[in-house]
């Protein structure tokens, strides 16, 4: 009896298609989901931060993993190398190796801190990648990011990627 139960349950649950269940995401629904910042900027929010005001925030939630001034913790450094990248020894970091500015704060705002990943506010985000990238000679150390000027950021290693021909839209 129990067999034939089991059996009988499920030949009705494997009759019922994908689009018999749940219905249509909403545009509200969607947008909750769709958090990305593109490399142009799409998708940052509003805010502003600066250096000096970065600098604290990285003491009080970064430190500990990336050392002080981004280097020396047990965290991947994340300051230093530029030119190294072609050498037998490269040295991967934020100015180094990444190559556009925007993906920081994307990375920063939903992966950082490690102990309490999206803790961080919009304007404490700005103000990290700020000191982030002063911390690497990118930005000067009374700079200010917001989602204006973080686009603009022109990184040193931009141009250090190649597209894959099947990513790119150029394929024969």
């Amino acid at each position: 009896m129990a067999l034939f139960s089991g059996a009988m349950a499920f030949a009705l649950v494997s009759s019922a298609g994908a689009s018999d269940f749940g219905r249509p995401a909403t545009p509200d629904e969607i947008a909750l989901w769709d958090i990305d910042v593109r490399p142009d900027g799409k998708g940052l929010p509003r805010g502003s931060g600066t250096v000096a005001r970065g600098k604290q925030i990285f003491a009080e939630n970064c430190a500990a993993c990336h050392g002080d001034n981004g280097v020396g913790g047990i965290k991947d450094r994340l300051a230093g190398g530029q030119g190294t990248l072609a050498s037998a020894t490269p040295v991967k970091t934020v100015g180094s190796f990444w190559p556009y500015a925007t993906t920081l704060f994307d990375y920063i705002h939903r992966a950082m801190p490690y102990q309490a990943p999206g803790s961080l506010s919009v304007d404490d985000t700005y103000a990290v990648a700020a000191y982030i990238l002063s911390l690497n000679g990118i930005l000067p150390a009374e700079g200010q990011l917001d989602n204006h000027s973080l686009p603009d950021i022109r990184m040193p290693n931009r141009d250090g990627f190649i597209p894959e021909p099947e990513f790119s839209g150029s394929r024969k």
